[in-house]
Order: C-alpha cells, then structure tokens, then sequence
C-alpha cells in the first residue's frame, strides 16, 4: 500500500510541474504577439494627369508610398506682441547714440560719425546709411533742421518712409474649393522654419481657415515630428512621408489632399540642406514646378531668415530669391537680434517685403511687420 501511494504522489507532482511549464509557454507567447497599431489614412491622388511629360519628369515617387494625413485637435489661442516689449537689444544698440547726439549744442561732425558707425552696426547697410545721411545734411545745410532733436525726429520719419511702400499682405487668393492656396517656406536649416510654419499655421486657424501642413523636409532628422507638434498646437492637419523620400512629392500629395478635403490653405515645409550631392537650389526649383502642377495655387514662397545673421542673411536671400521666385521674407529672433537694421538691406536691394517677424518663442510670437511700430521701437528711450 505504501507503494501505492508514493506511485500517486509521484504522478500528481509531474503533472503539476507539467502544467506549471506549459502555463509559462503560452505567457510568453502572448506576451511576444505583435500589437496591432492603426494606420493612418492615405493622402487622395488626383486621377488627373498633372501637366503633360514635364510633370513625369518632376514627380519622380509616382510609385512612392502615399503620404500620410494625420487629422489633430484644437489651435491654441495667443496674443499679439508689442515691437517695443520685445526689440531691447535692437534698441540698446542706438539709443546710447541718440542720447549722445541729443546731449550735444548743434549738429556737429561728430553727430555724422556717430549716426554712420550706429546704423552700421545695426546692419542697415552702406548704402542705404549713405542715402539716409547724405537726404539729411542737405537738409541741414538749407537750413531746415538746426538742432539735434530735429535731426533725429527726421531721421525716424526718414527710415519709417523707406518702408512703407512695401505690399506686406499674405497673399491667400480666392479660388475653388478644390484648388487651395500653397505658401512654400523656404531657408538654410537653423533659421527657424518649421517653427515658423507653425505659427503661421495658427495664426490662419485663428482666423478661421482650413489649414494643411506638409512635410517637405524628409533629409533632416525628425523635421516631420517637429512639424506634427506644430501641427498639433495650431489645430492643422499635416502630411508627411518616409525620411529620405521626394520632397516634391511629400508636397504634392499635401496639395492633392487638400484640394479632395477641400482645405483652404497648405504650408510646405522645404531642405534647408541636402544629404546627398544634389544641389538645393535645383532640388527647390522642382518643388516649386511640382508645386504649381496639381490643385493648389502656390501663392506665397516665403524666405524665413534669422535677424541675427545680419549681412550673412543678405546673402542667402539673393540665393533663394533667385531660385524659387521669393515673393516674402519672414524674419526670425528680432528680438534677440542687435542687426534689425538688415530690413533696409532686404527691401531696399533685393526688392523683397518683409512680411513677417518673430519677436519671441511661443506661438503668438510671430506678428506682422509694421514699419512704424518697429522704427518706433528702436527710437524710444
């Protein structure tokens, strides 16, 4: 009997310890399942030819995957900004000037070097320093100013004046339902570009548009989820693609899913800079052609440049204004920079408007220029 048992005993130990292990097995299988995550919608195809054999030529990821749509929440609200609040620095670099100029008897030939030097190290440029100065002393020499306080209050009407004639609209051009409006943004990396799409993007929600952004800059790391945040913050939808792929197509499929959605407006983010040994300024040639071959209407290409670069951003802009027909300039960190004075080099030797600038980092940071808002801002005391 005893036997019997210890026969028993044994049986029930192994059958314990084989549904033991046999538990163990199929937890790790369930735990190994793949999680099934849902995709999101595609962006809609135009069944439309786009224009013809050119077009075959520029939309090279015709057999790409199609972009993405994500569809997001709510735009935050915002405040606008003062120029004043904002543009210490720019200030800071004039008004020990002006206090001089002022303290002095008359108008004296140090008065002229010291407005020449300030204007200078304010990046207003050589020339347009010269004829600002030159106007001024021949107003001096006929007698019509005689003081340093006139002196100064001519000098601000004068650089109010040289800005005033610019055409400082966004353009957003009424159209069909299916045929949005497309603002490119284009710049070098580091300028603030994305960033910029973003607040543009919440200023046009605020103003109650319908607002598509489309991730046009896949050669920069993680530029498409920076481009999502924003998206997200301004209540726009975005489209995007696969890191590396055709930037003119990531922005024509944007464009084709805003026409069948029948979105108002698309922002297209663009390279900064390229990772191959294309050139940029080719590369953002065919995305302004891709552009204007679908639905949408580019109407807008903006050149986002950082206020602090100074004559460097000069530069860039005679680059890209070249290449992709710059209609606007966007200029970021004003309030950061001591170099404000790069407006007059932009508007008075490029020809192009200075639409937009950014006075800080949050998203009701980005104001429309008013020239006589920001002179006023660099003269008060």
């Amino acid at each position: 009997m005893p036997s019997i048992f210890l026969v028993l005993i044994a049986v029930v130990v192994i059958f314990g310890v084989a549904a033991v292990v046999v538990g163990r097995q199929r937890a790790k299988a369930v735990g190994a399942a793949p999680v099934a995550t849902p995709i999101a919608p595609t962006a809609a195809r135009s069944t439309e030819p786009i224009a013809a054999a050119e077009a075959e030529a520029d939309v090279e990821a015709a057999g790409e995957p199609e972009a993405d749509v994500e569809i997001v929440g709510e735009p935050e609200s915002f405040e606008r900004p003062r120029f004043r609040d904002r543009m210490a620095k720019s200030r800071a670099a004039l008004v020990g000037v002006f206090s001089g100029v002022r303290g002095r008897a008359g108008i004296t030939n140090e008065t002229w070097d010291d407005l020449e030097e300030a204007l200078l190290r304010a990046d207003v440029g050589v020339r347009v320093t010269d004829e600002l100065l030159n106007g001024l002393r021949a107003r001096v020499k006929a007698k019509e100013l005689t003081d340093p306080d006139a002196l100064l209050n001519a000098l601000q009407s004068d650089m109010i004046g040289r800005l005033s004639a610019s055409d400082r609209a966004l353009r957003l051009e009424p159209g069909d339902a299916d045929s949005p409006n497309v603002w490119l943004f284009v710049g070098v990396n580091g300028v603030g570009k994305t960033t910029t799409i973003g607040k543009v993007g919440a200023q046009q929600r605020q103003l109650g548009r319908t607002v598509l952004m489309a991730a046009g800059d896949t050669f920069r790391a993680a530029a498409a989820e920076q481009l999502a945040t924003w998206a997200q913050r301004s209540g726009s939808e975005l489209v995007r693609g696969n890191e590396g792929s055709d930037p003119s197509a990531v922005i024509f499929d944007g464009i084709e899913s805003a026409s069948a959605r029948k979105i108002e407006l698309v922002l297209a983010d663009t390279a900064g800079r390229l990772h191959n040994k294309t050139n940029l300024m080719e590369e953002l040639r065919k995305v302004r052609r891709v552009a204007g071959k679908g639905r949408g209407r580019v109407t807008e290409v903006l050149l986002v440049i950082d206020a602090t670069t100074g004559q460097n951003g000069l530069a860039q802009a005679r680059q890209f204004a070249e290449a992709t027909e710059v209609t606007g300039v966007v200029l970021t960190k004003l309030d950061g920079s001591a170099k404000g004075g790069i407006v007059f080099a932009i508007e008075t030797e490029l020809g192009l408007p200075v639409k937009l600038v950014g006075l800080g980092e949050t998203i009701g940071d980005l104001v429309e220029f008013d020239p006589t808002e920001f002179i006023e801002a660099l003269f008060s005391e």
